[in-house]
């Protein structure tokens, strides 16, 4: 499989707007898979504030998780995503908004794997 990361971090601002981290994938013909695999790294002390979305080159919106795991610390997972009616070329997006005040974290890495 073709492996594209993003390793930058990107802060996550309390209680604000929605920031995004970004990786650009080449060299893949066709369509993403129905099954494309979604590594999110993200380092929060509460994680049932964040609304995490993959955003796919055309702007089509995925949600990966939506303000679930209540107090636990960190997502830290792989989702996977029927990507299949998207071009697999471009620019794909996690994007990361943290929906309640307090506690704060960043975006760690973000990585899409394609089989």
């Amino acid at each position: 499989g073709k492996v594209f990361e993003n390793t930058a971090d990107v802060s996550v601002p309390d209680n604000g707007a929605a920031v995004t981290s970004t990786v650009n994938v080449t060299g893949v013909t066709g369509n993403a898979p129905s099954n494309l695999s979604v590594g999110v790294d993200i380092v929060h002390t509460y994680r049932g504030d964040l609304v995490v979305d993959l955003v796919a080159p055309d702007g089509s919106v995925y949600s990966l998780s939506n303000r679930s795991g209540g107090s636990a610390d960190n997502i830290v997972q792989t989702f996977t995503v029927n990507a299949s009616s998207e071009v697999a070329n471009g620019a794909w997006k996690l994007r990361v908004q943290d929906k309640a005040s307090a506690d704060t974290g960043y975006i760690n890495a973000f990585k899409l794997t394609f089989p």
